[in-house]
Order: C-alpha cells, then sequence, then structure tokens
C-alpha cells in the first residue's frame, strides 16, 4: 500500500533527509515567529512606558510651572513695595506691576477692588475673548486659532477657536493690620506660547536622549485643538507649526469624554507617534484641554524591521547548516546500504566475487554488511565443479581458518580501538569545540600571531577598569565618600583642576591659585570635590576659546573658609542667578540642569552656602562659604 510519494518510497535516503529537515523547517520558522512576536510587544511596551514616565515628566514641568504663577503672584501681593505704592498715586503702582509681572514672567498682572468676588486660587481656566480682552487686551492677538482640516478629527462647524487658555492666580493684598484693600490677579497666556512648549519639550526629550534617531514633540490643547506646539505641518516650506490642528475623534472621546489616559498609538497631523495625552482640567475640576507628548514611531518600525530580516536570515542560516550537516550525518546510513544492494546486483548478474568490502560505519548496518560478505564468499565456496570439491573444501577450510584469525585480530583491534576512541572522544570535543569557538572569534588571525594583541587587550582591560573607577568616584562621590574629614581645600582646589582639564580649549588657559585659608572644614572629601570639580569644569566649558580661571580659597571673619571659583567667559544672563540652582535650568545645549542644584545641596549638608554673580570685568564668580567649626 502507498504511504507518500513515488520517490520517498523508493530511496531510504529521501526518507532519511524527509525525516531530519521536516521537522527543522516546521519548527525553526515557527520559533521564529514567536521571537519576531515577543520582540515586537517587548519594544512596543518598553515604547509605552518611556511615554508613561515622558508624560509624567511633562505634567509635573505644567504642574510647576502652575505653581510657580501662584507663587509669583502671592509674592508681590506681599511685598512691601506693592503696600507703599498703595499708599501712592495709582501711577506708581502700575509702574510696579509691570516690572514685577516682568520679573516674574508673567503675562498679566491687574489690582482687583477689595468688594471683587474671588478667593485666593490658582488654577487652569478658559476665557471668552471679552473675558480676556479686559485682562491682557495687549494679548489679544495670540488668543484667535484658526482651525485647520485634520484628518479623523470630530466634525464641528467651529472656524476659529476664539477661548483662551491661561494660567491664573488671585492673592488677597492686606495693609499692616490685617485689612483686606484689593485682590492681585495674574498669569500666564497658553495660547501660541512657544516659549512654554519648547522649554517643555526640551525637559522631555533633551537632545540625543532618544535612539535610532528618533523624535520627541509636545503640544497643548484646548478642548482638542492644538494651540501650543513644536508639532510641525506636513509639508510646510516654512517650517510651520501645526497650530490650529485638532486631535484624532477616538483620542477625543476617551481624554476629554471620559477623562482616561491615552497611552497608545495615535496619527499626529502627519505621521504615526507612540502618544500620552493627559486631560487637564479647570478650578472647577471640569475637563477643558489636555497635554501631549510623543515620539516618532517610524524609527522604532524600521528596527522591528531590521529584527525581522535577521532573524529570517538566521532561519535560512539555520536550515542551511542542518541540512548539511544532516547530509552529511544520514550518509554514514544510506551509504553502505546502496554498496550492499549494489554488491547483490553484480552477484546476481553473475559475479560471484562481488563483495561490499570494508564500510565507514560500526554500528548494524557496517556489521551487516560485513555478515554479507562472509555469506557471499560461503556461497561461492559452495559453488564449484565436483571435481574439485575436496581442493576446494581445502581451500575452504584454510580460508576459514584465516579468516576467523583475521577477524578475531580485527575484534581485538577493534576493541581496543573502540576503548581509545571512547576515551579520547570527549578531549576531542572539547577541544573542537574551543577551537570551532577561536576560530569564530579570532576569524583570519587564529594563525597564532594574537599573542601580542591578547596581552594589549588584557592591559587595556585594566586601563578601562581604573577609568570607570575614577568616572564612578567622580559621579558618585557619595559612594566613596567615606567618614567626614578635616580638608586642604587647596590642596583639593588642584586635585579637581586635574580632573576637569579634560574639556577642550581652542585657546591658551592660565590658572589664578590665591590660596589663603588655613582653616580646614569637616566635610565628606567625595562630594566636596564633586562641588568643586563642576564648578571647574562649568567655568572651563564658558572658556572655549580660552581664559583665565581664578581658584581662591581665605579664611574668614565669621570662621568660615570662603572658596572662589571665577572665570573670564561670557558670564550669566541677566536675570539667571537667582535660578541658577534650581533643577532643570541650564543654558547649555545638552546640560541637564541639575548640577549646580546637586551642588548646592551638598554645600548646604555641610552648613555652608553658594552664591553666583557676575564680575565687573567680565565673566562669571562662584563664592563658596563652609564653616570650619
Amino acid at each position: 500500500m502507498s504511504v507518500g510519494p513515488r520517490w520517498l518510497e523508493r530511496s531510504i535516503r529521501h526518507k532519511l533527509l524527509a525525516m531530519v529537515l521536516l521537522p527543522l523547517a516546521v519548527m525553526l520558522p515557527l520559533l521564529g515567529a514567536l521571537l519576531i512576536g515577543w520582540g515586537s510587544e517587548a519594544i512596543d511596551r518598553v515604547l509605552l512606558a518611556k511615554v508613561r514616565a515622558d508624560l509624567a515628566v511633562a505634567h509635573g514641568y505644567f504642574e510647576r510651572v502652575l505653581g510657580e504663577v501662584g507663587a509669583g503672584v502671592g509674592a508681590i501681593a506681599e511685598s512691601q513695595a506693592l503696600a507703599l505704592a498703595l499708599a501712592g498715586p495709582s501711577a506708581g503702582i502700575d509702574a510696579l506691576l509691570r516690572r514685577a509681572a516682568t520679573r516674574q514672567r508673567l503675562d498679566f498682572l491687574h489690582l482687583l477692588p477689595a468688594d471683587a468676588a474671588t478667593v485666593d486660587a490658582t488654577s487652569v481656566e478658559v476665557l471668552g475673548a471679552p473675558a480676556f480682552a479686559a485682562l491682557a487686551p495687549a494679548l489679544l492677538a495670540r488668543v484667535a486659532v484658526p482651525l485647520r482640516p485634520t484628518l479623523d478629527a470630530a466634525p464641528t462647524a467651529r472656524r476659529v477657536e476664539d477661548r483662551a487658555m491661561v494660567l491664573r492666580a488671585r492673592r488677597a493684598v492686606r495693609a499692616a493690620d490685617n485689612r483686606l484693600v484689593g485682590w492681585l490677579e495674574g498669569g500666564v497666556l497658553l495660547n501660541r506660547n512657544l516659549r512654554f512648549i519648547d522649554h517643555l519639550n526640551e525637559i522631555v526629550y533633551p537632545e540625543g536622549s532618544l535612539p535610532f534617531g528618533g523624535h520627541g514633540t509636545a503640544t497643548l490643547f484646548l478642548g482638542d485643538v492644538r494651540i501650543s506646539t513644536n508639532v510641525r505641518l506636513f509639508g510646510s516650506m516654512t517650517d510651520e507649526r501645526a497650530i490650529g490642528t485638532r486631535v484624532s475623534r477616538r483620542v477625543r472621546d476617551l481624554v476629554l469624554g471620559s477623562g482616561h489616559t491615552w497611552l497608545d498609538r495615535a496619527f499626529v497631523v502627519d505621521d504615526w507617534y507612540v502618544s500620552g495625552y493627559l486631560p487637564l482640567a479647570d478650578g472647577a475640576g471640569e475637563r477643558v484641554g489636555m497635554l501631549y507628548v510623543g515620539v516618532l514611531e517610524r524609527p522604532y518600525t524600521l528596527v522591528k524591521i531590521a529584527a525581522l530580516a535577521a532573524v529570517g536570515a538566521l532561519l535560512v542560516a539555520a536550515l542551511a547548516a542542518a541540512a548539511g550537516f544532516s547530509l552529511r550525518w544520514a550518509r554514514s546510513i544510506f551509504r553502505p546500504l546502496e554498496q550492499m544492494e549494489a554488491t547483490l546486483r553484480r552477484v546476481q548478474a553473475g559475479e560471484l566475487g562481488a563483495r561490499v568490502g570494508e564500510t565507514a560505519s560500526g554500528d548494524e548496518i557496517g556489521r551487516l554488511a560485513r555478515h554479507l560478505d562472509r555469506l557471499l564468499a560461503a556461497i561461492e565456496a559452495h559453488t564449484g565443479a565436483l571435481d574439485a570439491q575436496v581442493a576446494e573444501r581445502t581451500r575452504a577450510l584454510r580460508e576459514a581458518q584465516q579468516g576467523l584469525l583475521r577477524n578475531e585480530k580485527l575484534a581485538t583491534v577493534g576493541r581496543l580501538t573502540a576503548g581509545i576512541a571512547h576515551e579520547v572522544n570527549n578531549p576531542i570535543a572539547v577541544i573542537q569545540g574551543n577551537l570551532d569557538v577561536m576560530r569564530e572569534l579570532l576569524g583570519p588571525e587564529a594563525g597564532g600571531r594574537v599573542a601580542a594583541e591578547l596581552g594589549l587587550v588584557d592591559e587595556q582591560i585594566e586601563r578601562m577598569r581604573l577609568i570607570v573607577t575614577r568616572l564612578l568616584q567622580y559621579a558618585k562621590p557619595g559612594e566613596f565618600a567615606g567618614r567626614c574629614e578635616r580638608i586642604d581645600i587647596g590642596a583639593l582646589l588642584d586635585e579637581c583642576l586635574a580632573l576637569a582639564r579634560h574639556q577642550p580649549m581652542r585657546g591658551p588657559l592660565t590658572v589664578e591659585r590665591d590660596y589663603r585659608a588655613t582653616g580646614r572644614p569637616l566635610a565628606h572629601r567625595g562630594e566636596l570635590q564633586q562641588v568643586f570639580v563642576n564648578l571647574i569644569v562649568n567655568a572651563l566649558q564658558a572658556m572655549p576659546g580660552g581664559g583665565t580661571l581664578t581658584l581662591g580659597c581665605a579664611d574668614a571673619a565669621d570662621g568660615a573658609v570662603e572658596v572662589v571659583v571665577a572665570d573670564t567667559g561670557t558670564g550669566l544672563p541677566a536675570g539667571q542667578p537667582e535660578h541658577l540652582f534650581e533643577p532643570f535650568v541650564t543654558r547649555r545645549t545638552g546640560g541637564t540642569g541639575l548640577g549646580l542644584w546637586i551642588s548646592r545641596s551638598i554645600v548646604e549638608r555641610c552648613g555652608g552656602e553658594i552664591a553666583a554673580a557676575n564680575r565687573e570685568r567680565g565673566g562669571a564668580v562662584f563664592t563658596l562659604r563652609l564653616p570650619v567649626a
């Protein structure tokens, strides 16, 4: 009965190859598909986790700005300058409020009468055009946002979004006797506020933070309309922002309609992004807008495709290697069988002396071939003429005796060979395996010329270890600080200068030292080293073309040690020293804005203080006061 194709039934070679290769041909692609699916899902989960974290950072910055608006208005309301201005003419109050609004970066600041129906509050609010015009008529031009046609957005009859989204704070203004004399109202307009959205995007997605050429974006929505964004319009020749475009209906219904956070891929203006949308509520708890962050999906899709191609190539290579190995292994089975079949055909044709001969197989098939040879020899011995029967039998007996002796010798040699092979096979396999690994790893250099290079690699590994240790001591000094000790400030400044002089300079650098301090503050050496290295590195980066670095320390009158780090660079921007030691404040591209914040924390932990200012002759100076007691 037929059980398969004719070519498969007629050849044991084909059967063996089919038995080996068919399971591989099924299992390897299945394994590859599972691996690709798991890898794709893992990448998607990592992306969503990153967007969730990015959305939390963005919302934290939004809440921080909202808090700063409230704190700024409160500080002005409680200021002595406002109290004095209230006692004078109204023109003085207006001038004071304009200066205070500029200093606190407020778009509007007004003094309301005491009988105004309001309370202390800080919230996100949405105002109609007339209401906002009464607050800040000079900013009314920024409010109106013409709506642009957007794919998959909900249908609407509106053509312009004329409402204003503001961060607004109100604080009571009281006289010295705690009598209410008015209400101070101030805030920030978010419509077309590019400075706000760009700074938010820089915090969430610093330059170089996304792998594979990724691109991150941030957007602020009023309702479902983009009122402030760094997303660009598709096909725009002027790099125009997509202000006025709208979010898709699905996102709007989930976030604004149901109040849930969206964490999924979404089509943004002209491309797919892995996106996060967070609802924003006003002071009454009504959802009035959304905060969005997202990363471009295309680079990660290309990574998935590259992984798919790599896995496919690996599967093809594995199948080819398995086929070659299986063919070589199966040859030891079907080659003796083919030899026996050919021998029987020759005997059937009358060639009684035909034999299978020696085979490379030592298993049952090899023994069967030898038994067949002996059987053919016996048949040939019994086929002669009657007149030569005695001679034939004598010759057959001799041949049998010789054959027995030969077989005994062969058997003895075979047992010895089998024992040696068993004992030697394992170390040979180990040697072969390690040799294959060496050839694979060393490639053409496996000829024996790599001894010096391997030694050099060992030296370089040790060197890298020492370098990493030094970097750890610089980056995490708290783990290496040990106990507090009395610090020689001058010696420590020289050590930190040696650690920080790796900064590239295009011009000559002059270092002026003035070490006059005799007191020795009690501090953690590693932490204080981190502060000095950070200040010296900042000073060198402020003088890329060269200049003068001044390092000094002296005893102060109150028993402290005063340390000075100064440069002749560009100096600090106007108004920045008061925010310089806050987190995430930086003017250097790629900086995190955390170095000075951490430095101030360390100095204050030592009981000291740190300040920054511009020098009269140019550059900046940082002054530290460290108590000795």
